[in-house]
């Protein structure tokens, strides 16, 4: 009996030590970006990051907890350390990777331009003195600013942008091509269509962002985005979420 006694005070230790090993990461997530990161019918936060967080924290031993957060000042909130990282379809810059660490890419996306179905538009080029709307602080806000001729809309929330090219009060928005999908080909699939994806020079990759040496919630990430990505768990996630 003694010996049966001191085992499962044993096993109970090592389960108990197991369970405080592991750590939990707040993120911080602008959760208004279907299909990546947005509140469902329950007022749950879900999407495609949110699943790949959750798979990739079963993979590297750790759990996340998801904190819905306004896109405005959300970097400065990670600066100032009220949450550990940011899962809200962050695109990795040089700019940003001055202010932050970045984990490993787990996405690969592309501008997109959305029009009414019935415009003629195939590129900004052909939307001078017009008005173009996209998120503020976003990569999609950023390629309006800088064609010519096109007058830049900022919004806080890409949604908001969507209802104004809906009814007329935009010429065309940019975001990025999965988010563009879900707007366009679902919600307002009878009246928005997708024109074109931006050509750009290099590739545009999502990342988690870290504070700066914040290298232990790094290395965790990294972990479990290499095996999620090595059991193919990315591909199912992009299947449930994307379609084809």
């Amino acid at each position: 009996m003694l010996k049966k006694a001191v085992l499962t005070m044993v096993t109970l230790a090592v389960m108990c030590g197991s369970v405080w090993a592991e750590k939990t990461i707040v993120f911080a997530t602008d959760a208004t970006w279907p299909p990546m990161e947005f509140v469902d019918a329950n007022k749950n936060i879900v999407g495609y990051s949110i699943d790949f967080l959750t798979a990739a924290g079963k993979e590297a031993g750790f759990t996340p907890v998801f904190t819905n957060t306004a896109w405005d000042g959300i970097f400065a909130g990670l600066a100032g350390g009220r949450y550990d990282a940011i899962s809200s379809s962050v695109s990795i810059t040089k700019e940003r990777q001055k202010k932050m660490d970045f984990s490993e890419p787990y996405f690969t996306v592309q501008q997109a331009l959305i029009v009414q179905k019935d415009s003629k538009a195939a590129s900004l080029a052909d939307l001078k003195g017009k008005k173009v709307g996209g998120q503020i602080g976003t990569t999609g806000y950023f390629a309006i600013k800088k064609a010519e001729g096109v007058e830049p809309k900022s919004y806080d929330e890409i949604g908001l942008a969507m209802e104004d090219l809906n009814v007329g009060r935009l010429a065309a928005v940019v975001c990025d091509d999965p988010v563009a999908a879900n707007y366009a080909l679902i919600k307002y699939k009878d009246t928005l269509r997708i024109a074109t994806v931006l050509k750009t020079d290099k590739p545009e990759y999502y990342g988690f962002p870290v504070k700066k040496g914040n290298k232990e919630v790094l290395d965790l990430l990294n972990k479990g985005i290499a095996a999620v990505k090595a059991k193919g768990l990315d591909k199912e996630l992009k299947k449930k979420w994307i379609g084809q």
